[in-house]
């Protein structure tokens, strides 16, 4: 059965970082919504007259954002098609609010949630501290409209109610505000992965 393994979680908290170390050990497609959308976002708002490392405003929302998360899905999708397991990363703010949202996305390729095997990997900082300081120490100029508009910014950092329909055990609450060691790692691969081994994931 194949995987599909989001990384949810604001920014700065380490997402990507987590995700790829996972996508490497298990030779998974993955699939990061910034990455996928930068280049057709970058265009979109250089000619709305916007700034194009904008990936917060209001208006950065109405012009990309969805269409985002229809490019990094239909991707994730075509993968799982295939019998290959997918690692989606991205906020998915919206989308894990809403109930119906992971079977509609799984029914475009005829799936269900007993065909796929979706885990969450909820992604977190201790404190509103420690999620300003990650995109200061980064420096990426993806990170200036945060810093510059801090107090919008920081209301996506509230916890979030999962409504998907899946079990518990499906949902893991991972504290990445310390240092990324193989035992931590090897607690996350067996979340998604229990024991599966590698060479049986691969037949």
């Amino acid at each position: 059965m194949p995987k599909l393994t989001f990384f949810l979680g604001p920014a700065a908290a380490g997402k990507t970082t987590l995700a790829k170390k996972l996508a490497a050990r298990r030779r998974a497609a993955f699939f990061d919504m910034d990455t996928l959308l930068r280049p057709a976002a970058e265009k979109i708002m250089e000619i709305s007259g916007l700034d194009p490392a904008d990936r917060d405003s209001a208006e950065y929302k109405v012009r990309c954002r969805d269409l985002g998360y229809r490019i990094t899905m239909d991707a994730a999708l075509e993968n799982l098609e295939l019998g290959i397991d997918a690692v989606v990363v991205g906020p998915f703010t919206k989308e894990t609010g809403d109930g119906d949202w992971i079977a509609s996305e799984l029914a475009r390729i005829g799936a269900t949630l007993e065909s796929i095997e979706v885990r969450i990997v909820l992604v977190t900082l201790p404190s509103e501290e420690v999620y300003r300081e990650r995109p200061c120490a980064r420096s990426s100029e993806l990170d200036l409209w945060k810093l510059a508009h801090w107090d919008e910014f920081r209301g996506s950092l509230a916890p979030r109610e999962i409504r998907w329909p899946l079990p518990p055990s499906s949902v893991l609450h991972f504290d990445n505000s310390g240092p990324l060691s193989e035992a931590a790692l090897a607690s996350l691969e067996h979340f998604v992965y229990g024991g599966r081994t590698e060479t049986s994931s691969a037949s």
